[in-house]
């Protein structure tokens, strides 16, 4: 395949991660993926079955905050004119093109929403092998600001058409974008303003339940899935244990397979003789692909939306409790000045008989002193 065959084609995928040894045991137990040495210290070659599909180093130390992260490498005949092209579109130099010896040149970009992804030109090599059975990149995916700035910005750069496109409601339009007459990908928008713009991969598996639970007995992460997608394909969103994020795609399965038309493959490029990006490009699982994004793109919306609702009535009811307990304390307090006069009527009145009976009690003793006196005046008469 010529360097002009490889404009616009996923060729690379490379995990820039905290722990790389971690990394590499965690992988082979989630994908059908091994590891194997290449020519350039620290870095590692992912393998599926006889092809290089991706590979593995360190984050670098100038990354600064950078989480653990998948790169894409996009081809192009030449990489410096690639990158002119892309500063004029108001894309970001993220490291300066470079070679790679007996292998080929690259450079990292950040497009004008802020996702960063590679471009590569392969140099000479073997010619690639037959794309894997399983274990390959089946799908892209990029979340964004801006969908139709992104679409407008990735077809002039790299001939990308604007394919079908999924209105997803609130969250806009779910948008397919199309590489030789193939659907290759999607663009949607971000999942709320703290989410920055990335691309997010998907690897084609043979089972995704399975692809799940070994994540999950390996320290990663499950973000969604897995669940069924229109055309029958099974798709799950994960994350590494160092924060690296990935997902899969699991063909029909027989019992629940629907007639639907599968995308043609995007074909192959040309696979570099060592160690970095290889140019071998993914086959699309039987699926549409397109259907499965937007589909997981609704749920993931749907979940949000949900969780959203919980909240607002959760506050909703907290402020009805408040509400109430203001109403009934200034019932209380209403009902204690509305009881005032009539206690301090009905105190007077108390205090008023009360006052009598001491009254009349004093009178009575009064009276029983003055008759008791008399009758002792009265014996004392009678002894003289």
């Amino acid at each position: 395949m010529s360097n002009a065959e490889v404009l616009g084609r996923f060729v690379w995928h490379e995990l820039l991660t905290t722990d790389t040894a971690a990394a590499a045991a965690f992988y082979p137990k989630v994908l059908p993926w091994r590891t194997a040495p290449s020519s350039m210290p620290g870095y590692t070659i992912w393998m599926a079955g006889q092809t290089q599909i991706g590979g593995l180093m360190a984050l670098p130390t100038e990354a600064g905050a950078t989480p653990p992260h998948w790169l894409v490498y996009v081809g192009t005949p030449n990489v410096d004119a690639t990158c002119s092209q892309a500063q004029g579109l108001g894309a970001h130099v993220v490291k300066p093109p470079a070679d790679i010896p007996n292998v080929g040149r690259f450079a990292v970009l950040s497009d004008p929403q802020g996702a960063t992804f590679a471009v590569f030109t392969p140099g000479a090599g073997p010619p690639p092998g037959a794309p894997p059975a399983q274990g390959g990149f089946s799908w892209h995916e990029l979340a964004t600001t801006d969908v139709a700035a992104a679409l407008r910005f990735y077809g002039q750069l790299f001939g990308w058409a604007k394919g079908p496109g999924h209105d997803m409601g609130a969250m806009g339009v779910y948008q397919i974008f199309m590489h030789g007459g193939s659907q290759v990908g999607g663009m949607c928008n971000v999942q709320g303003p703290s989410t920055a713009p990335s691309w997010l991969s998907y690897v084609h598996v043979a089972d995704a339940s399975r692809a799940v639970a070994a994540t999950k007995g390996g320290g990663g992460r499950l973000l969604h899935g897995p669940m069924e997608v229109p055309g029958g394909s099974w798709i799950a969103m994960m994350m590494d244990p160092q924060g690296g994020a990935f997902a899969v795609q699991e063909a029909p399965r027989a019992a629940s397979q629907k007639p639907a038309a599968a995308p043609k493959s995007a074909g192959t490029a040309k696979t570099p003789a060592a160690a970095k990006p290889a140019a071998a490009a993914p086959k699309p699982a039987a699926a549409t692909p397109a259907a499965s994004a937007a589909t997981a793109a609704k749920v993931v919306v749907a979940a949000k939306v949900a969780k959203k609702a919980r909240k607002a009535a959760s506050k909703v009811r907290r402020a009805g409790k408040k509400a109430a307990r203001k109403v009934r304390r200034a019932g209380r307090k209403t009902a204690r000045k509305a009881a005032r006069p009539a206690v301090r009527r009905a105190a007077r009145k108390t205090a008023r008989k009360a006052a009598r009976r001491v009254r009349r009690g004093t009178r009575v003793a009064a009276r029983g002193l003055r008759r008791g006196a008399r009758r002792v005046r009265r014996a004392a008469r009678r002894r003289r």
